[in-house]
């Protein structure tokens, strides 16, 4: 029997990793005729399947008045509580109302009771699961205690309280093992892991007649290798490493592309990277303006593209991160068939790796064994096939849909006492 899912969360929409992964899930959950329900702040969704409600943004400017006065900061007046309870008491009316309009069976919360971005939302939901004793599944994609900043801050309180909450009707689900431990360490919590996943059960959708200027139109040509950083400008990604990668190759032929632009986090970090890559004499273009989160035209006619449209054309792909919380860009090269390079990063070392990937590995410097590797591959086109072939049967195995499948089985079935 199909139950009616409330998806709930700040914002539904572009290609940010909860927005993406909540997608998969409601894909999975319709495939065995669970019907999806989204509640937020911004929302792309079906308009006849959505709940919208602006003041649920993060970025809605009350709930920004209440950000900037509750962190840096480690005491707050009763006025700015009054603040944050009358944003809480009015969302928890819209909870109810989306509950009641859809005839909800069961939330799933995403990240909104995970990192506290908008704190009247997730007091509102936590008191809502608490007074109505609906069946609630917490998505964890980034916990406050894994960003400095959040460490100081006001709302110590509403912390214990909410993010997350500790309630018998709330299964907790987390996208790594590190964040497991660390959740049942600081609050007792116990949770699933449930990785990012993509459809490996299907070959990815490549659209050769719209992409096929692709290189020419960013004024590459054929004989060019290129190198692709598949991330934003922002210091935690190592782009740096990539630049030293390239240079170590010493072949004008292979250039670095990067798709996202930095963002106000990163322009300090993207200009000295500029510097770094002139020194270094690496060719290191940031295509952001050629891509988006949808393919379309830009004003001047030219093409922009999808980030999927963009792997096809690249030879290598480069993801020397020093954080993640999970690593969507590297199922991405592996779902594409693409060479790379890894940084090995903590949730990498963990939970990856031991699964048998064929990747090229580094250890927070680019050795010369890593560029003997990677000249290797380049070189090597029956190395390469080995490699990619290897590595797609491995993801299919441990981050396809049908472990999603399985798994969300598994929670539904712990509310319901059935399978799905």
């Amino acid at each position: 029997m199909g139950k009616n899912i409330g998806f709930v969360s700040t914002r539904f929409a572009g290609t940010d990793g909860v927005s993406l992964e909540a997608a998969k899930w409601a894909q999975m959950l319709w495939d065995h005729r669970h019907v999806s329900y989204w509640f937020a702040g911004v929302l792309d969704r079906n308009p006849e399947v959505s709940f919208l409600v602006p003041e649920a943004f993060f970025d809605h400017e009350e709930n920004q008045w209440i950000n900037r006065r509750v962190f840096g900061v480690q005491k707050r007046t009763p006025y700015i509580t009054g603040r944050i309870h009358a944003l809480r008491e009015y969302l928890k009316i819209k909870l109810y109302e989306f509950i009641a309009q859809y005839h909800i069976d069961i939330l799933i919360v995403q990240n909104a009771v995970t990192i506290p971005m908008h704190i009247p939302l997730g007091l509102a939901i936590t008191e809502l699961v608490a007074e109505s004793g609906i069946p609630t599944v917490a998505h964890h994609h980034d916990f406050y205690w894994e960003r400095t900043r959040f460490s100081v801050n006001a709302i110590q309180d509403y912390l214990q309280m909410a993010f997350p909450p500790k309630l018998p009707n709330i299964q907790h689900v987390v996208i790594n093992s590190i964040a497991q431990e660390a959740l049942a360490l600081r609050t007792g919590i116990s949770s699933i892991v449930i990785p990012n996943v993509l459809d490996f059960e299907n070959e990815p959708p490549v659209d050769w007649e719209f992409t096929k200027g692709f290189r020419s139109e960013l004024g590459f040509s054929d004989d060019d290798i290129l190198f692709l950083q598949p991330t934003r400008v922002v210091q935690r990604k190592g782009i740096e490493y990539a630049i030293d990668l390239v240079h170590a190759l010493g072949d004008p032929h292979v250039k670095l592309i990067i798709t996202h632009a930095a963002g106000d986090e990163g322009l300090d970090y993207y200009q000295w990277l500029q510097d770094y890559a002139a020194d270094h004499n690496v060719d290191m273009r940031v295509i952001s303006y050629h891509v988006s989160d949808k393919r379309g035209w830009n004003e001047d006619g030219s093409k922009r593209y999808s980030l999927w449209d963009v792997y096809p054309h690249c030879d290598f792909v480069t993801y020397p991160s020093t954080y993640e919380g999970f690593g969507n860009a590297f199922l991405e090269a592996i779902y594409f068939r693409k060479p790379l390079l890894v940084n090995r990063y903590d949730v990498f070392v963990r939970d990856i790796e031991p699964q048998g990937f064929d990747v090229v590995v580094m250890d927070g410097y680019v050795s010369d064994r890593v560029v003997r590797e990677v000249r290797e591959i380049l070189d090597s086109p029956e190395r390469r096939q080995r490699m990619v072939d290897h590595n797609y049967a491995v993801a299919t195995r441990h981050y396809s849909y049908a472990v999603l499948r399985r798994r969300l089985a598994f929670l539904i079935s712990n509310f319901f006492g059935i399978e799905i």
